[in-house]
């Protein structure tokens, strides 16, 4: 089988390669790998390289092409994650979502308009496998291999060396947390790189070593990575652009509130990159955006930040059509932001509002539409009612009760009182986070709902969909806090759906503390 990942014949060694993976993933195969990394591990890495082939198709990724306009089936689909809540003693919530769409779980995001499965991918997800395995063992046999190809001048070589780097970033993290102190320099330098999927790759390595990166001296790493990421941001190839955009991504992630003293340079650059982006790299921006927001918090709300950042993403906000497949992920940045700045975010609250009702009634429309008849009628995509409804609950915990005379003048009880009864459990999850963020900020334009709503709640604690129950339980105890001993009319509707979930074997630890939290809260009112 090694010989047969050597073949020359690229199907062949793909095939030869899954063999790997497939060893890999059970106790017995492991055992039998154990004696032969010698000569597997050195092999991957040659077969992560980039082929004559690949260079000459990818040919048009060693330009400055930031000016070249984006084709429409170059941009990949986005999904959005419905909001998720859980229960804390400070009452301070937010969406909690994954942001990693777009590099920085896996090395396939590299070389992703090249064909879905290849043998460069087949075989760097080999090597993540071996080191979530073999862990430090692995090092011994990789690290002086990597060594030569990292010093190469062939670029080529370089570039399937610090791919090789990011794949085993987690699975070997002790051991290379010894080797970081001179591998981060090296990477660094590797980001001003004349050949731009050199710069993209090393973006994507670095930001796997973002949580070694925060921890160490800031003068010696992570300010140096801090800047010279800003600079690929603004880089003039699309590729490096969009790496650099999600390696940033994960370091704000990491980083948190050790952004907050580099809030000027880090706002001024996005702000450079919405003038630049193309439609493609503007989806990833908005994402590092929302990031931001979520990182820092509150110590975006000032006049200097909310009006640079405010005045493109509102401009963009304008000129798409409700229609656009941009236009959710911009409602997700807004979403973060909103709630990051504030009061700082009330000049646009009543228009972002408005827009969210509109978009909420369409689509519940057009659903309404396609039940009747579904013959004339295309079932809609509900990320817009669920990207809409967790906008207005980021506006919600933004500005908090300046929401509730737009919320008393809007048909948004009706809809929320529809959306608890979607079939989709995304779009029930997102509407019970809502409720709970309106029984901070609105409670007097929910209160006539609460029959209804606190019936839905219990109806939906069901760990089957445990964001759903997760989010309706949460919902529930917010509702509790503000009704205090009003709260024992709704006793009999909850009690049994509690009970049942705390006695349930193997409910979720959060959702179990949160169920109980609750249950705390009905049995004392």
């Amino acid at each position: 089988m090694l010989m047969r990942t050597q073949d020359t014949d690229e199907q062949v060694a793909l095939e030869a390669c899954e063999f790997w993976l497939s060893v890999a993933d059970n106790a017995v195969g492991q055992q039998a790998l154990a004696p032969h990394l010698a000569q597997l591990v050195p092999l991957l890495v040659e077969r992560m390289r980039y082929s004559a082939m690949d260079v000459m198709l990818l040919r048009a990724e060693d330009e400055e092409d930031e000016l070249k306009p984006d084709k429409q089936e170059d941009i990949r689909p986005r999904f959005h994650k419905a909001k998720t809540h859980s229960l804390d003693h400070d009452h301070v919530t937010g969406p909690a979502g994954d942001h990693t769409e777009d590099g920085d779980t896996d090395e396939d995001d590299d070389d992703e308009e090249m064909t879905e499965w290849n043998l460069r991918k087949c075989s760097a997800a080999g090597l993540d496998v071996l080191s979530n395995v073999f862990h430090e063992n692995l090092l011994p046999v990789l690290l002086p291999y990597l060594k030569q190809v990292l010093g190469s001048p062939d670029w080529v070589l370089k570039e399937s060396g610090i791919l090789a780097l990011g794949a085993i970033a987690e699975g070997c993290s002790e051991g290379m947390a010894a080797h970081l102190p001179d591998l981060v320099p090296f990477l660094l330098g590797c980001l001003q790189d004349s050949k731009p999927l050199v710069r993209s790759i090393t973006c994507w390595t670095l930001s796997r070593y973002s949580s070694w990166i925060v921890l160490e001296d800031p003068n010696k790493y992570f300010k140096p990575f801090l800047a010279e990421l800003l600079r690929r941001i603004l880089d003039k190839n699309k590729k490096v652009q969009e790496a650099a955009c999600s390696a940033f991504a994960t370091l704000e992630e990491e980083s948190g509130t050790l952004l907050v003293p580099h809030l000027e340079i880090i706002v001024k650059s996005l702000v450079l990159a919405f003038r630049k982006y193309q439609s493609k790299n503007l989806l990833i921006l908005y994402d590092a955006i929302g990031t931001l927001a979520e990182a820092v918090g509150h110590e975006l709300n000032r006049p200097e930040y909310v009006q640079l950042l405010m005045d493109p993403l509102i401009t963009k906000w304008s000129t798409l059509s409700d229609d656009d497949k941009s236009t959710f992920p911009l409602l997700e940045c807004l979403s973060s932001v909103a709630t990051a700045m504030s009061t700082g975010f009330m000049p646009y609250v009543e228009p972002v509002f408005s827009r969210c009702i509109n978009l909420i009634d369409r689509s519940i429309q057009g659903q309404l539409n396609y039940n009747t008849q579904p013959e004339i009628y295309e079932n809609p995509d509900r990320d817009c009612l669920i990207v809409a409804l967790d906008l207005i609950s980021g506006l919600s915990e933004g500005v908090g009760s300046h929401v509730e005379p737009l919320v008393l003048r809007s048909n948004l009880m009706v809809t929320v009182a529809h959306c608890i009864r979607d079939p989709v459990p995304e779009v029930r999850q997102s509407a019970f986070a809502l409720i709970g963020d309106l029984a901070r900020a609105a409670f007097s334009a929910e209160r006539p709902y609460l029959t209804d709503f606190i019936q839905n709640m219990a109806l939906n604690m069901n760990p089957e969909h445990v964001s759903v129950c997760n989010n309706a339980t949460w919902a529930l105890g917010e509702v509790a806090l503000k009704l205090g001993q009003d709260t024992r009319q709704f006793i009999p509707l909850v009690l049994d759906p509690l009970v049942c979930l705390m006695n349930r074997t193997g409910t979720q630890q959060t959702l179990l503390e949160n169920t109980g939290e609750v249950s705390i809260s009905y049995c004392f009112a």
